[in-house]
């Protein structure tokens, strides 16, 4: 006799092959039947295909223009003609609901009420997007919502950009708000991902038009060429530089080119070839010339993110004795109660003047090390705070304990915190603070090292 878990699985390949069947009836033979829902949530990260084909719901219906998708690159789901599904909706009404004589639909809250098999809803990463597709077409509301939310708990930096096109495809805002925060504070490392490259035009122009992003203006345009490649192999086109030219059409001019400092223009878009001559000429001049000509690129720098501190210290003190460094390990584990990116910790430097240190930051969940940079800081003997930066921020989620670590190596004593704070607001932000078992050189919640976290949110 089979097992539970392979009727199960049995179950849901049957589920999704009738629901698959479903979507690419005629409208003309769609009935109201049994729409699927079945589906496991795994635990990891998330690898996402993005819905292709043809436009769906939301504001940014756009198709690629003239484009064939290559095989290779075909999506989980292909949509369907909208306005043939609003026809399907509306004349054959197979969502199941009540449609009242206004035009308006009486739609049951709870999914065993709609016709469902159970109101267990199980899903998974590689069919998610194919299920959202179809509880919108639907209508069915605590699917699609059940389905929104999976997508958020996976969201992080790699995936965002696929999942903001697909956010706008679907019309779903509040996914949408919280791709873009996860794009702004970790643009380098979001427009450097695979998904990036996956986007439609319209979204591209979105990411390039933001002026919030967190990320050198060359790093944006090495993106860009990376997507615009893409793009040309989409389309069966080599990509030579004026192919990707014509790929990126009116994206282009929303790079940012004059921001960037001389050389990092000599060495890249000057290089590129996907400018004009007369354009290269007009950069050039107006990076060195008095008279500088008109351009048709932005000319002012992105803003980025305001960095926010959480001080967890209410005074800092210094001692003939303490705090002093011989390679142990000052550390602290904090806990927020919504997603923000650490980006770097604030330390206390020399209390006997100006002075460098060697210092080694980590940041760790559950023993994993998620982050670490090894570098230098100059303090100038007050008791101030000295930033120092992970390499890219790093997604902190919310209601989970993580442990900072700073190893310090320097000869002079430093100033250290006194009267900290178990639990610290920020803005819209709480903070709570416990002791760290990693924490060999004093630091604790009370008194010690490590006053501040920088992070966004």
């Amino acid at each position: 006799m089979p097992s539970a878990a392979l009727c199960r699985s049995l179950h849901h390949g049957r589920v999704m092959k009738c629901l698959a069947f479903l979507l690419l009836l005629p409208d003309s033979l769609k009935k109201p039947r049994h729409p699927a829902c079945s589906h496991t949530a795994k635990p990891g990260k998330m690898e996402l295909q993005p819905a292709g084909g043809t436009a769906e719901p939301g504001e940014a219906e756009k198709k690629r223009g003239g484009s064939d998708t290559d095989s290779s690159e075909t999506a989980a789901v292909t949509p369907v003609n909208k306005q043939n599904d609003d026809n399907s909706v509306n004349n054959n009404n197979v969502n199941n609901n009540n449609i009242n004589s206004d035009g308006s639909s009486s739609v049951q809250p709870t999914l065993r009420e709609r016709y469902l098999y159970s109101d267990e809803i199980e899903l998974e990463a590689d069919t998610v997007l194919a299920t959202l597709y179809a509880a919108k077409k639907y209508l069915v509301s605590p699917l699609a919502r059940a389905c929104v939310h999976f997508l958020e708990t996976g969201l992080e930096a790699r995936n965002a950009c696929v999942l903001l096109w697909q956010s706008r495809l679907f019309d779903e805002p509040e996914l949408t708000r919280r791709c873009w925060e996860v794009i702004d504070a970790q643009a380098e490392v979001a427009l450097r991902s695979e998904g990036f490259c996956q986007i439609d035009p319209a979204t591209l122009e979105s990411v390039l038009s933001r002026d919030t992003l967190n990320i050198k203006e060359a790093s944006v345009l090495q993106a860009v060429l990376n997507w615009a490649e893409s793009e040309c192999r989409r389309r069966g086109l080599n990509p030579t530089p004026q192919n990707k030219r014509s790929a990126l059409g009116k994206a282009l001019y929303l790079l940012r080119l004059p921001a960037m400092s001389l050389e990092e223009f000599a060495n890249g878009p000057a290089h590129s070839e996907i400018l004009t001559l007369e354009e290269t000429r007009d950069l050039f001049l107006w990076f060195t010339a008095a008279k500088k000509p008109a351009l048709e690129f932005p000319l002012r720098a992105r803003s980025g993110l305001c960095p926010q501190r959480c001080r967890r210290f209410q005074s800092a003190a210094y001692r003939s004795n303490q705090w002093r460094y011989r390679g142990r390990c000052d550390s602290v584990q904090f806990a927020a109660d919504r997603r923000v990116f650490l980006a770097g910790i604030g330390l206390y430097g020399s209390s006997g003047g100006r002075a460098e240190y060697g210092v080694r930051i980590e940041l760790k969940r559950q023993g994993a090390l998620l982050a670490q940079r090894i570098t230098k800081f100059v303090s100038d003997g007050s008791s101030s705070t000295f930033p120092v930066w992970f390499e890219h921020p790093v997604q902190v989620e919310p209601d989970a304990f993580y442990t900072v670590s700073a190893v310090l190596d320097g000869n002079e004593l430093s100033y250290f915190g006194q009267e900290g704070m178990t639990e610290v607001q920020c803005g819209k932000v709480t903070f709570q603070f416990q002791c760290s078992s990693d924490s060999t050189n004093g630091t604790g919640v009370q008194g010690g090292q490590i006053p501040e976290l920088v992070f966004y949110a």
